[in-house]
């Protein structure tokens, strides 16, 4: 199974209704039964980086944003691996946290039931962010 080709839009507005036209109206299920829900200003955070490296994400990011279509990719993808999200607050990883990879890609859920997730970012990371999500424990 490939990952989906790049998107090829216009803009940032032609980006922004590409994502609430195909991951806002309903949720998303992964191969394991977990219906994953997207807020309009999710998009902001998976499309959006910071120009100077910190919490404010103030610039719009084609390398994200052209990935779209591979956040529900890598929700179905049985085989993409699944670990346990860091949580920046309490500084320890959340088993109700889980990240999923598809290569340099990462897309992150908080788990809310054993069935029900929020989204809460996607994007292609950098090797070493990688390799911390790989140090931490597998999902279960």
């Amino acid at each position: 199974m490939a990952v989906p080709c790049f998107l090829n839009l216009t803009d940032e507005t032609c980006y922004r209704t590409h994502f609430e036209n195909n991951y806002c109206k309903a949720p998303i299920m992964t191969y394991d039964g977990i219906a994953v829900r997207f807020r309009k200003k999710d998009f902001d955070h998976c499309c959006f980086q910071s120009s100077l490296r910190n919490s404010d994400k103030d610039t719009f990011s084609i390398p994200r944003a052209i990935r779209l279509d591979w956040i529900r990719f890598v929700l179905q993808n049985r085989d993409a691996p699944k670990y346990q999200g860091w949580n920046k607050k309490k500084r320890c990883h959340d088993p109700d946290r889980r990240v999923a990879l598809e290569g340099n890609y990462i897309v992150v859920i908080a788990m809310i039931s054993d069935t029900k997730a929020n989204f809460i970012t996607a994007y292609p990371a950098e090797q070493y962010a990688i390799n911390l999500v790989k140090k931490g424990p597998k999902w279960a």
